[in-house]
Protein backbone atom coordinates (compact mmCIF):
# COMPACT_ATOMS: atom_id res chain seq x y z
CA UNK A 1 0.00 0.00 0.00
CA UNK A 2 1.65 3.10 -1.03
CA UNK A 3 -0.93 5.94 -0.21
CA UNK A 4 -0.46 8.71 1.87
CA UNK A 5 -3.74 11.01 2.77
CA UNK A 6 -0.84 13.46 3.58
CA UNK A 7 -1.12 14.51 0.14
CA UNK A 8 -4.71 14.95 -0.16
CA UNK A 9 -5.65 16.07 3.39
CA UNK A 10 -8.35 19.03 3.42
CA UNK A 11 -8.70 18.88 -0.53
CA UNK A 12 -12.61 18.88 -1.40
CA UNK A 13 -13.49 15.14 -0.74
CA UNK A 14 -12.10 15.43 3.24
CA UNK A 15 -14.13 18.65 3.43
CA UNK A 16 -17.72 16.37 1.84
CA UNK A 17 -16.48 13.54 4.47
CA UNK A 18 -15.60 15.87 7.51
CA UNK A 19 -18.46 17.93 7.84
CA UNK A 20 -21.03 15.13 6.86
CA UNK A 21 -19.06 12.92 10.05
CA UNK A 22 -19.08 16.26 12.16
CA UNK A 23 -22.74 16.08 11.77
CA UNK A 24 -23.49 12.53 12.28
CA UNK A 25 -21.75 13.02 15.40
CA UNK A 26 -23.39 15.90 16.98
CA UNK A 27 -26.49 13.84 16.23
CA UNK A 28 -25.47 10.57 18.07
CA UNK A 29 -24.10 12.30 20.70
CA UNK A 30 -27.31 14.08 21.68
CA UNK A 31 -28.89 10.57 22.88
CA UNK A 32 -27.87 10.09 26.46
CA UNK A 33 -26.42 6.37 25.17
CA UNK A 34 -22.99 4.99 24.94
CA UNK A 35 -21.68 5.48 21.49
CA UNK A 36 -19.17 2.78 19.79
CA UNK A 37 -17.12 4.62 16.89
CA UNK A 38 -15.12 2.51 14.38
CA UNK A 39 -12.66 4.53 11.97
CA UNK A 40 -11.70 1.57 9.85
CA UNK A 41 -8.80 4.26 7.54
CA UNK A 42 -7.91 6.43 10.13
CA UNK A 43 -4.80 7.27 8.45
CA UNK A 44 -2.11 9.50 11.05
CA UNK A 45 -4.27 11.74 12.65
CA UNK A 46 -3.75 15.26 11.74
CA UNK A 47 -1.88 16.62 8.89
CA UNK A 48 1.01 19.41 8.36
CA UNK A 49 -0.22 21.38 5.76
CA UNK A 50 3.30 23.32 5.35
CA UNK A 51 4.44 19.83 5.47
CA UNK A 52 6.29 18.69 2.35
CA UNK A 53 3.56 16.29 0.84
CA UNK A 54 0.46 18.90 1.28
CA UNK A 55 3.16 21.13 -0.30
CA UNK A 56 3.72 19.25 -3.18
CA UNK A 57 0.00 18.45 -3.80
CA UNK A 58 -1.51 21.78 -2.54
CA UNK A 59 -4.99 20.41 -2.64
CA UNK A 60 -5.89 21.98 0.03
CA UNK A 61 -6.01 24.86 -1.29
CA UNK A 62 -8.91 24.00 -3.49
CA UNK A 63 -10.61 22.48 -0.42
CA UNK A 64 -10.41 23.96 2.93
CA UNK A 65 -9.31 27.01 2.46
CA UNK A 66 -11.80 27.84 0.12
CA UNK A 67 -14.35 26.91 2.43
CA UNK A 68 -12.67 29.39 5.16
CA UNK A 69 -12.87 32.46 2.66
CA UNK A 70 -16.31 32.23 1.74
CA UNK A 71 -19.65 33.87 2.81
CA UNK A 72 -22.61 32.31 4.70
CA UNK A 73 -21.71 28.78 5.41
CA UNK A 74 -24.84 26.84 6.84
CA UNK A 75 -24.81 25.84 10.46
CA UNK A 76 -23.29 22.14 9.60
CA UNK A 77 -20.02 23.86 7.85
CA UNK A 78 -20.11 26.48 10.98
CA UNK A 79 -19.62 23.08 12.86
CA UNK A 80 -16.93 22.05 10.80
CA UNK A 81 -14.89 25.34 10.10
CA UNK A 82 -14.97 25.75 14.06
CA UNK A 83 -13.66 22.20 14.67
CA UNK A 84 -10.74 22.39 11.73
CA UNK A 85 -9.76 25.73 13.57
CA UNK A 86 -9.81 24.29 17.04
CA UNK A 87 -7.25 21.59 15.98
CA UNK A 88 -4.85 23.99 13.77
CA UNK A 89 -4.87 26.25 17.33
CA UNK A 90 -3.85 23.30 19.66
CA UNK A 91 -0.44 24.39 17.71
CA UNK A 92 -0.10 28.00 18.77
CA UNK A 93 -0.12 29.18 15.83
CA UNK A 94 -2.90 31.17 14.84
CA UNK A 95 -3.30 33.41 11.50
CA UNK A 96 -6.65 33.29 8.97
CA UNK A 97 -5.07 30.20 6.71
CA UNK A 98 -4.30 27.05 8.43
CA UNK A 99 -1.23 25.33 9.50
CA UNK A 100 -2.83 21.92 10.35
CA UNK A 101 -5.49 20.24 9.20
CA UNK A 102 -7.31 17.46 11.19
CA UNK A 103 -8.23 13.74 9.86
CA UNK A 104 -11.56 12.00 10.68
CA UNK A 105 -9.91 10.56 14.63
CA UNK A 106 -9.06 14.66 15.47
CA UNK A 107 -12.32 15.13 14.57
CA UNK A 108 -14.35 12.80 16.69
CA UNK A 109 -12.10 12.57 19.34
CA UNK A 110 -13.53 16.03 20.65
CA UNK A 111 -16.85 14.79 20.54
CA UNK A 112 -17.25 11.31 22.52
CA UNK A 113 -18.56 11.87 25.86
CA UNK A 114 -17.45 9.61 28.86
CA UNK A 115 -18.68 6.10 28.58
CA UNK A 116 -18.11 6.16 24.52
CA UNK A 117 -15.67 3.91 22.90
CA UNK A 118 -13.81 4.77 20.15
CA UNK A 119 -11.21 1.99 17.79
CA UNK A 120 -8.65 3.62 14.77
CA UNK A 121 -7.74 1.15 12.55
CA UNK A 122 -4.44 1.80 10.16
CA UNK A 123 -3.16 -1.01 8.10
CA UNK A 124 -0.19 1.06 7.02
CA UNK A 125 2.65 0.53 9.30
CA UNK A 126 4.51 4.00 9.15
CA UNK A 127 0.74 5.58 9.22
CA UNK A 128 -0.01 3.64 12.76
CA UNK A 129 3.46 4.24 14.13
CA UNK A 130 2.16 8.36 13.51
CA UNK A 131 -1.60 7.64 14.69
CA UNK A 132 -0.17 6.23 18.19
CA UNK A 133 2.08 9.22 18.41
CA UNK A 134 -0.68 11.64 17.78
CA UNK A 135 -2.75 9.69 20.49
CA UNK A 136 -0.37 8.84 22.89
CA UNK A 137 -1.11 8.55 26.33
CA UNK A 138 -5.44 9.06 25.54
CA UNK A 139 -7.00 6.07 26.56
CA UNK A 140 -10.52 7.09 25.93
CA UNK A 141 -8.93 6.08 22.37
CA UNK A 142 -7.76 2.17 21.31
CA UNK A 143 -4.92 2.49 18.04
CA UNK A 144 -5.15 -1.01 16.21
CA UNK A 145 -2.56 -1.12 13.40
CA UNK A 146 -4.81 -4.04 11.37
CA UNK A 147 -7.09 -3.75 8.14
CA UNK A 148 -10.03 -2.34 8.88
CA UNK A 149 -12.29 -4.44 7.11
CA UNK A 150 -11.12 -7.36 9.77
CA UNK A 151 -12.25 -4.83 11.83
CA UNK A 152 -15.93 -4.87 11.02
CA UNK A 153 -15.39 -8.81 11.61
CA UNK A 154 -13.77 -8.48 14.69
CA UNK A 155 -15.76 -5.82 16.13
CA UNK A 156 -19.31 -6.00 15.38
CA UNK A 157 -22.21 -6.02 16.94
CA UNK A 158 -20.23 -3.76 19.41
CA UNK A 159 -21.55 -4.32 23.66
CA UNK A 160 -23.45 -0.38 23.58
CA UNK A 161 -25.55 -1.72 20.91
CA UNK A 162 -25.39 1.99 19.62
CA UNK A 163 -22.07 2.52 16.21
CA UNK A 164 -20.52 4.72 13.92
CA UNK A 165 -18.85 2.99 11.76
CA UNK A 166 -16.50 5.31 9.04
CA UNK A 167 -15.51 3.17 5.92
CA UNK A 168 -13.00 5.35 4.03
CA UNK A 169 -10.45 2.99 1.97
CA UNK A 170 -7.50 4.39 -0.24
CA UNK A 171 -9.71 3.12 -3.21
CA UNK A 172 -6.06 1.32 -4.24
CA UNK A 173 -7.13 -1.77 -5.33
CA UNK A 174 -8.99 -2.52 -8.86
CA UNK A 175 -11.35 -4.51 -6.77
CA UNK A 176 -12.37 -2.03 -3.97
CA UNK A 177 -15.74 -1.49 -4.78
CA UNK A 178 -16.49 -4.85 -4.77
CA UNK A 179 -14.70 -5.59 -1.59
CA UNK A 180 -16.57 -2.61 0.30
CA UNK A 181 -19.85 -4.13 -0.94
CA UNK A 182 -18.92 -7.23 0.58
CA UNK A 183 -17.46 -6.00 3.89
CA UNK A 184 -20.56 -3.59 4.46
CA UNK A 185 -23.23 -6.73 3.72
CA UNK A 186 -21.37 -8.79 6.39
CA UNK A 187 -21.42 -5.95 8.67
CA UNK A 188 -24.61 -5.44 8.44
CA UNK A 189 -25.62 -9.07 9.16
CA UNK A 190 -23.86 -8.56 12.23
CA UNK A 191 -24.90 -4.90 13.59
CA UNK A 192 -28.00 -4.27 11.40
CA UNK A 193 -28.32 -0.76 13.45
CA UNK A 194 -25.63 0.62 13.08
CA UNK A 195 -24.99 3.88 11.32
CA UNK A 196 -21.97 3.26 8.61
CA UNK A 197 -20.89 6.01 5.70
CA UNK A 198 -18.70 4.94 3.17
CA UNK A 199 -16.80 7.05 1.11
CA UNK A 200 -15.62 6.41 -2.66
CA UNK A 201 -14.46 8.26 -5.66
CA UNK A 202 -16.51 9.08 -8.51
CA UNK A 203 -14.00 7.89 -11.17
CA UNK A 204 -15.83 4.81 -12.80
CA UNK A 205 -19.13 5.83 -13.18
CA UNK A 206 -19.80 2.01 -13.90
CA UNK A 207 -18.39 0.45 -10.54
CA UNK A 208 -20.15 3.54 -8.43
CA UNK A 209 -23.80 2.70 -9.75
CA UNK A 210 -22.68 -1.06 -8.91
CA UNK A 211 -22.10 -0.11 -5.39
CA UNK A 212 -25.22 1.89 -5.19
CA UNK A 213 -27.21 -0.80 -6.38
CA UNK A 214 -25.53 -3.54 -3.83
CA UNK A 215 -26.53 -1.19 -0.83
CA UNK A 216 -29.98 -0.45 -1.58
CA UNK A 217 -30.42 -3.95 -2.25
CA UNK A 218 -29.17 -4.78 1.29
CA UNK A 219 -29.82 -1.83 3.60
CA UNK A 220 -33.53 -0.95 4.80
CA UNK A 221 -32.30 2.82 4.67
CA UNK A 222 -29.55 4.38 2.80
CA UNK A 223 -28.73 8.11 1.85
CA UNK A 224 -26.04 8.74 -1.25
CA UNK A 225 -24.22 11.75 -0.95
CA UNK A 226 -22.29 13.28 -3.86
CA UNK A 227 -20.13 16.42 -4.61
CA UNK A 228 -18.58 17.00 -7.85
CA UNK A 229 -16.84 19.79 -9.00
CA UNK A 230 -17.00 19.74 -12.65
CA UNK A 231 -19.54 17.93 -15.14
CA UNK A 232 -18.94 15.84 -17.13
CA UNK A 233 -16.12 14.60 -14.56
CA UNK A 234 -12.56 14.23 -16.85
CA UNK A 235 -10.65 10.97 -16.71
CA UNK A 236 -7.68 11.63 -14.82
CA UNK A 237 -7.80 13.01 -11.40
CA UNK A 238 -10.17 13.17 -8.94
CA UNK A 239 -13.11 15.71 -9.59
CA UNK A 240 -15.88 14.48 -7.85
CA UNK A 241 -16.54 11.66 -4.56
CA UNK A 242 -19.28 10.50 -2.18
CA UNK A 243 -20.06 9.75 0.92
CA UNK A 244 -23.10 6.70 1.14
CA UNK A 245 -25.00 6.96 4.88
CA UNK A 246 -26.78 3.41 5.67
CA UNK A 247 -28.89 4.18 8.70
CA UNK A 248 -28.66 8.09 9.00
CA UNK A 249 -29.86 9.49 11.94
CA UNK A 250 -32.99 12.51 12.02
CA UNK A 251 -32.58 15.29 10.26
CA UNK A 252 -29.00 14.42 8.63
CA UNK A 253 -30.39 14.75 5.73
CA UNK A 254 -31.69 18.42 5.85
CA UNK A 255 -28.95 19.63 7.66
CA UNK A 256 -26.52 17.86 4.40
CA UNK A 257 -28.60 19.13 2.00
CA UNK A 258 -28.12 22.55 2.94
CA UNK A 259 -24.33 22.19 3.32
CA UNK A 260 -24.42 20.07 -0.08
CA UNK A 261 -25.75 23.00 -1.96
CA UNK A 262 -23.20 25.29 -0.58
CA UNK A 263 -20.22 23.13 -0.67
CA UNK A 264 -20.85 22.98 -3.92
CA UNK A 265 -21.06 26.83 -5.10
CA UNK A 266 -18.01 27.40 -3.18
CA UNK A 267 -15.98 24.46 -3.90
CA UNK A 268 -16.87 23.85 -7.88
CA UNK A 269 -14.64 24.35 -10.92
CA UNK A 270 -17.75 26.33 -13.10
CA UNK A 271 -21.27 26.06 -13.54
CA UNK A 272 -21.51 22.85 -14.00
CA UNK A 273 -19.98 21.63 -10.48
CA UNK A 274 -23.34 20.21 -8.14
CA UNK A 275 -24.02 18.37 -5.17
CA UNK A 276 -26.77 16.10 -4.75
CA UNK A 277 -27.85 13.92 -2.00
CA UNK A 278 -30.45 10.84 -2.93
CA UNK A 279 -32.13 8.05 -1.02
CA UNK A 280 -31.08 4.86 -1.98
CA UNK A 281 -33.34 2.73 0.33
CA UNK A 282 -36.05 3.76 2.59
CA UNK A 283 -36.87 7.16 1.31
CA UNK A 284 -38.92 9.43 3.79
Amino acid sequence: MNYRHGFHAGNFADVLKHVALLELMRLLTAKDRKLFVLDTHAGRGGYDLGGEQAVRSGEWRDGIARVLTADAPPPAVQRYIKAVRGYDRKFGIGGEMLAHYPGSPRLIRPLLRAGDRCILCEAHAGEAALLRREFAGDKAVEIRASDGYAALKALLPSPERRGLILIDPPFERSDEFPRAAHALAGALRRFATGVYALWYPLKDEAAVALLRAAIADMASRALDLELSLVRPIPAEGLHACGLIVINPPWTFDESLRAALAWLARTLRRDSSGQGSLRWLAGAP
